[in-house]
Protein backbone atom coordinates (compact mmCIF):
# COMPACT_ATOMS: atom_id res chain seq x y z
CA UNK A 1 0.00 0.00 0.00
CA UNK A 2 2.83 2.36 0.85
CA UNK A 3 4.52 1.56 -2.47
CA UNK A 4 1.30 2.36 -4.35
CA UNK A 5 1.00 5.64 -2.47
CA UNK A 6 4.62 6.47 -3.19
CA UNK A 7 4.15 5.67 -6.89
CA UNK A 8 1.04 7.85 -7.04
CA UNK A 9 2.82 10.72 -5.34
CA UNK A 10 5.77 10.29 -7.67
CA UNK A 11 3.50 10.46 -10.70
CA UNK A 12 1.92 13.66 -9.40
CA UNK A 13 5.30 15.25 -8.69
CA UNK A 14 6.75 14.27 -12.06
CA UNK A 15 3.70 15.88 -13.66
CA UNK A 16 4.49 19.04 -11.71
CA UNK A 17 1.44 18.88 -9.43
CA UNK A 18 2.38 19.85 -5.89
CA UNK A 19 -0.06 17.82 -3.87
CA UNK A 20 0.75 17.47 -0.20
CA UNK A 21 2.69 20.31 1.36
CA UNK A 22 4.50 18.18 3.94
CA UNK A 23 6.39 14.91 3.49
CA UNK A 24 8.02 12.70 6.03
CA UNK A 25 11.60 11.61 5.52
CA UNK A 26 10.36 8.14 4.63
CA UNK A 27 8.11 9.54 1.92
CA UNK A 28 10.89 11.68 0.50
CA UNK A 29 13.23 8.69 0.32
CA UNK A 30 10.48 6.52 -1.23
CA UNK A 31 9.91 9.11 -3.95
CA UNK A 32 13.63 9.40 -4.64
CA UNK A 33 13.94 5.62 -5.00
CA UNK A 34 11.39 5.76 -7.82
CA UNK A 35 13.54 8.13 -9.91
CA UNK A 36 14.90 5.37 -12.13
CA UNK A 37 11.46 3.85 -12.74
CA UNK A 38 8.89 6.65 -13.01
CA UNK A 39 11.27 9.59 -13.36
CA UNK A 40 12.86 12.00 -10.94
CA UNK A 41 10.39 13.49 -8.43
CA UNK A 42 9.92 17.23 -8.27
CA UNK A 43 9.74 18.98 -4.92
CA UNK A 44 9.35 22.46 -6.37
CA UNK A 45 7.52 24.80 -3.98
CA UNK A 46 6.96 21.97 -1.50
CA UNK A 47 7.30 22.37 2.24
CA UNK A 48 10.17 20.24 3.55
CA UNK A 49 10.77 22.38 6.62
CA UNK A 50 11.93 20.93 9.92
CA UNK A 51 12.70 17.51 8.46
CA UNK A 52 15.80 15.46 9.19
CA UNK A 53 17.05 14.81 5.65
CA UNK A 54 20.65 14.16 6.64
CA UNK A 55 22.49 12.00 4.15
CA UNK A 56 19.66 12.03 1.59
CA UNK A 57 20.73 12.07 -2.08
CA UNK A 58 19.01 14.93 -3.93
CA UNK A 59 21.49 14.95 -6.81
CA UNK A 60 19.93 16.62 -9.84
CA UNK A 61 16.51 16.92 -8.17
CA UNK A 62 14.17 19.88 -8.75
CA UNK A 63 13.63 21.74 -5.45
CA UNK A 64 12.93 25.15 -6.92
CA UNK A 65 11.19 27.38 -4.40
CA UNK A 66 11.06 24.60 -1.81
CA UNK A 67 11.14 25.41 1.90
CA UNK A 68 13.92 23.65 3.80
CA UNK A 69 13.63 25.98 6.78
CA UNK A 70 15.50 24.58 9.82
CA UNK A 71 15.84 21.19 8.15
CA UNK A 72 18.79 18.97 9.00
CA UNK A 73 20.69 18.51 5.76
CA UNK A 74 23.91 17.17 7.28
CA UNK A 75 25.99 15.44 4.58
CA UNK A 76 23.04 15.54 2.17
CA UNK A 77 23.92 15.59 -1.53
CA UNK A 78 22.49 18.43 -3.63
CA UNK A 79 25.02 18.17 -6.46
CA UNK A 80 23.59 19.81 -9.60
CA UNK A 81 20.18 20.16 -7.90
CA UNK A 82 17.77 22.97 -8.78
CA UNK A 83 17.36 25.08 -5.63
CA UNK A 84 16.46 28.36 -7.32
CA UNK A 85 14.63 30.54 -4.81
CA UNK A 86 14.73 27.81 -2.17
CA UNK A 87 14.55 28.79 1.49
CA UNK A 88 17.31 27.28 3.59
CA UNK A 89 17.14 29.69 6.52
CA UNK A 90 18.31 28.00 9.70
CA UNK A 91 19.11 24.75 7.89
CA UNK A 92 21.89 22.49 9.17
CA UNK A 93 24.56 22.36 6.46
CA UNK A 94 27.47 20.50 8.02
CA UNK A 95 29.18 18.53 5.26
CA UNK A 96 26.36 19.29 2.79
CA UNK A 97 27.37 19.09 -0.89
CA UNK A 98 25.98 21.89 -3.09
CA UNK A 99 28.68 21.65 -5.78
CA UNK A 100 27.28 22.64 -9.15
CA UNK A 101 23.83 23.30 -7.65
CA UNK A 102 21.66 26.20 -8.81
CA UNK A 103 20.84 28.35 -5.76
CA UNK A 104 20.04 31.51 -7.70
CA UNK A 105 18.02 33.81 -5.47
CA UNK A 106 18.01 31.31 -2.61
CA UNK A 107 17.84 32.32 1.06
CA UNK A 108 20.55 31.09 3.44
CA UNK A 109 20.03 33.19 6.55
CA UNK A 110 21.47 31.94 9.85
CA UNK A 111 22.43 28.60 8.32
CA UNK A 112 24.06 26.26 10.86
CA UNK A 113 27.49 24.97 9.82
CA UNK A 114 29.20 24.19 13.13
CA UNK A 115 28.42 21.87 16.00
CA UNK A 116 27.59 18.19 16.14
CA UNK A 117 29.74 15.27 15.10
CA UNK A 118 30.34 16.38 11.49
CA UNK A 119 33.07 19.02 11.38
CA UNK A 120 33.27 19.35 7.59
CA UNK A 121 31.89 22.64 6.19
CA UNK A 122 29.44 22.68 3.28
CA UNK A 123 30.73 22.70 -0.30
CA UNK A 124 29.50 25.28 -2.83
CA UNK A 125 32.17 24.69 -5.46
CA UNK A 126 30.91 25.83 -8.85
CA UNK A 127 27.44 26.57 -7.47
CA UNK A 128 25.18 29.30 -8.84
CA UNK A 129 24.32 31.75 -6.04
CA UNK A 130 23.56 34.85 -8.09
CA UNK A 131 21.29 37.18 -6.14
CA UNK A 132 21.21 34.85 -3.14
CA UNK A 133 20.70 36.28 0.38
CA UNK A 134 23.33 34.85 2.70
CA UNK A 135 24.07 35.50 6.36
CA UNK A 136 26.10 32.68 7.88
CA UNK A 137 29.43 31.66 9.38
CA UNK A 138 30.94 30.19 6.22
CA UNK A 139 34.50 29.97 7.48
CA UNK A 140 36.76 27.70 5.35
CA UNK A 141 33.86 26.99 2.96
CA UNK A 142 34.69 26.18 -0.67
CA UNK A 143 33.07 28.69 -3.05
CA UNK A 144 35.73 28.28 -5.75
CA UNK A 145 34.34 28.98 -9.21
CA UNK A 146 30.92 29.83 -7.75
CA UNK A 147 28.69 32.53 -9.20
CA UNK A 148 27.88 34.99 -6.41
CA UNK A 149 27.18 37.93 -8.70
CA UNK A 150 24.73 40.32 -7.11
CA UNK A 151 24.54 38.16 -3.99
CA UNK A 152 23.74 39.91 -0.72
CA UNK A 153 26.07 38.75 2.03
CA UNK A 154 26.42 42.04 3.85
CA UNK A 155 24.69 43.71 6.76
CA UNK A 156 21.21 45.10 6.14
CA UNK A 157 20.91 47.92 8.65
CA UNK A 158 17.11 47.82 8.46
CA UNK A 159 17.08 44.49 10.30
CA UNK A 160 19.81 44.99 12.89
CA UNK A 161 17.72 45.88 15.95
CA UNK A 162 19.25 43.01 17.96
CA UNK A 163 22.83 43.44 16.80
CA UNK A 164 24.59 43.15 13.50
CA UNK A 165 24.30 39.89 11.60
CA UNK A 166 27.13 39.48 9.14
CA UNK A 167 28.63 36.77 6.98
CA UNK A 168 31.98 35.34 8.06
CA UNK A 169 34.10 34.11 5.14
CA UNK A 170 37.35 33.75 7.08
CA UNK A 171 39.75 31.49 5.16
CA UNK A 172 37.03 30.69 2.61
CA UNK A 173 38.06 29.52 -0.85
CA UNK A 174 36.68 32.07 -3.32
CA UNK A 175 39.30 31.44 -5.98
CA UNK A 176 37.88 32.28 -9.40
CA UNK A 177 34.47 33.13 -7.95
CA UNK A 178 32.23 35.71 -9.58
CA UNK A 179 31.43 38.41 -6.99
CA UNK A 180 30.56 41.17 -9.44
CA UNK A 181 28.09 43.62 -7.87
CA UNK A 182 27.96 41.49 -4.71
CA UNK A 183 27.15 43.22 -1.43
CA UNK A 184 29.87 42.28 1.07
CA UNK A 185 29.57 45.28 3.35
CA UNK A 186 30.92 44.64 6.85
CA UNK A 187 31.63 40.98 6.05
CA UNK A 188 34.60 39.25 7.69
CA UNK A 189 36.78 37.98 4.83
CA UNK A 190 40.08 37.54 6.68
CA UNK A 191 42.69 35.35 4.93
CA UNK A 192 40.20 34.37 2.24
CA UNK A 193 41.52 33.12 -1.11
CA UNK A 194 40.19 35.54 -3.74
CA UNK A 195 42.81 34.84 -6.38
CA UNK A 196 41.45 35.43 -9.85
CA UNK A 197 38.02 36.39 -8.51
CA UNK A 198 35.76 38.92 -10.22
CA UNK A 199 34.92 41.71 -7.76
CA UNK A 200 33.92 44.40 -10.22
CA UNK A 201 31.67 46.96 -8.50
CA UNK A 202 31.52 44.81 -5.34
CA UNK A 203 30.54 46.60 -2.13
CA UNK A 204 33.33 46.06 0.43
CA UNK A 205 32.34 48.90 2.74
CA UNK A 206 33.86 48.26 6.20
CA UNK A 207 34.65 44.66 5.24
CA UNK A 208 37.52 43.07 7.14
CA UNK A 209 39.90 41.99 4.37
CA UNK A 210 42.92 41.46 6.60
CA UNK A 211 45.27 38.92 5.04
CA UNK A 212 42.96 38.21 2.09
CA UNK A 213 44.69 37.29 -1.19
CA UNK A 214 43.38 39.23 -4.22
CA UNK A 215 46.22 38.22 -6.55
CA UNK A 216 45.05 38.41 -10.16
CA UNK A 217 41.53 39.51 -9.18
CA UNK A 218 39.49 42.12 -11.03
CA UNK A 219 38.53 44.85 -8.53
CA UNK A 220 37.43 47.50 -11.03
CA UNK A 221 34.91 49.82 -9.38
CA UNK A 222 34.95 47.91 -6.08
CA UNK A 223 34.19 50.05 -3.01
CA UNK A 224 36.88 49.75 -0.31
CA UNK A 225 35.50 52.59 1.85
CA UNK A 226 36.68 52.06 5.46
CA UNK A 227 37.62 48.45 4.71
CA UNK A 228 40.42 46.86 6.74
CA UNK A 229 43.37 46.01 4.51
CA UNK A 230 46.15 44.99 6.89
CA UNK A 231 48.20 42.28 5.16
CA UNK A 232 45.84 42.03 2.18
CA UNK A 233 47.65 41.00 -1.01
CA UNK A 234 46.70 43.02 -4.09
CA UNK A 235 49.29 42.01 -6.64
CA UNK A 236 48.68 41.81 -10.37
CA UNK A 237 45.09 42.94 -9.84
CA UNK A 238 42.98 44.55 -12.53
CA UNK A 239 41.29 47.90 -11.96
CA UNK A 240 43.32 49.00 -8.94
CA UNK A 241 43.25 52.59 -10.16
CA UNK A 242 39.46 52.49 -10.53
CA UNK A 243 38.55 51.37 -7.00
CA UNK A 244 36.44 53.58 -4.74
CA UNK A 245 37.11 54.75 -1.20
CA UNK A 246 40.77 53.65 -1.09
CA UNK A 247 41.80 56.83 0.70
CA UNK A 248 39.48 55.96 3.62
CA UNK A 249 40.47 52.27 3.91
CA UNK A 250 41.98 51.34 7.26
CA UNK A 251 45.60 50.11 7.43
CA UNK A 252 45.96 50.46 3.67
CA UNK A 253 49.66 51.18 4.22
CA UNK A 254 49.99 47.58 5.39
CA UNK A 255 48.43 46.16 2.24
CA UNK A 256 50.85 44.40 -0.11
CA UNK A 257 50.79 46.09 -3.52
CA UNK A 258 53.04 45.92 -6.55
CA UNK A 259 51.97 49.35 -7.87
CA UNK A 260 50.85 52.48 -6.02
CA UNK A 261 47.23 53.60 -6.09
CA UNK A 262 46.97 56.85 -8.04
CA UNK A 263 45.89 59.76 -5.89
CA UNK A 264 46.22 57.84 -2.63
CA UNK A 265 47.91 59.50 0.34
CA UNK A 266 50.57 56.81 0.51
CA UNK A 267 52.47 54.86 -2.10
CA UNK A 268 52.77 51.12 -2.55
CA UNK A 269 53.53 49.52 0.76
CA UNK A 270 56.93 47.91 1.45
CA UNK A 271 55.35 45.43 3.84
CA UNK A 272 56.39 42.40 1.81
CA UNK A 273 59.86 42.86 3.27
CA UNK A 274 58.52 43.44 6.78
CA UNK A 275 59.48 47.13 6.88
CA UNK A 276 57.27 49.52 8.88
CA UNK A 277 55.23 52.15 7.02
CA UNK A 278 57.32 55.13 5.94
CA UNK A 279 54.98 57.40 7.87
CA UNK A 280 55.88 55.62 11.08
CA UNK A 281 59.62 56.13 10.70
CA UNK A 282 60.68 59.00 12.95
CA UNK A 283 62.91 61.62 11.35
CA UNK A 284 64.54 64.67 12.91
CA UNK A 285 62.74 67.86 11.99
CA UNK A 286 64.58 71.02 10.93
CA UNK A 287 63.74 72.56 14.31
CA UNK A 288 64.99 69.61 16.35
CA UNK A 289 67.21 70.54 19.29
CA UNK A 290 70.90 69.68 18.93
CA UNK A 291 72.15 66.62 20.72
CA UNK A 292 74.05 66.79 24.02
CA UNK A 293 77.31 66.00 22.25
CA UNK A 294 76.76 68.82 19.81
CA UNK A 295 76.17 71.20 22.70
CA UNK A 296 79.36 69.99 24.37
CA UNK A 297 81.41 70.59 21.24
CA UNK A 298 80.12 74.10 20.87
CA UNK A 299 80.81 74.81 24.57
CA UNK A 300 84.55 74.23 24.18
CA UNK A 301 86.61 77.38 24.04
CA UNK A 302 89.14 77.78 21.21
CA UNK A 303 92.72 77.06 22.19
CA UNK A 304 94.78 80.20 22.97
CA UNK A 305 98.22 80.64 21.50
CA UNK A 306 101.03 81.07 23.91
Amino acid sequence: MNELRASALAALLVAGVSGAADFSRAEVEALLRQRHHVGAPRFSDNDLADLDLSGVDFQGIDLQGASLFASKLVQANFTAANLRGAKLNGAWLMGTNFSGADLTGAMLMSAVVTGGEVKQPPNFKGAKLAGARIIADFMRVDFSGADLSGAKLGVDMRYQGMGQMRTDLTSANLQGANLANADLNRCVIQFADLRGANLTNANLFRADLSGADFTGADITGADFTEAKLRGAVLKNVQGLQQVKGWETAEERDWAILDVPVAGAASAASPKASGEPPAASVKQASPTSKPSHKAKTRRAKKPAQSK
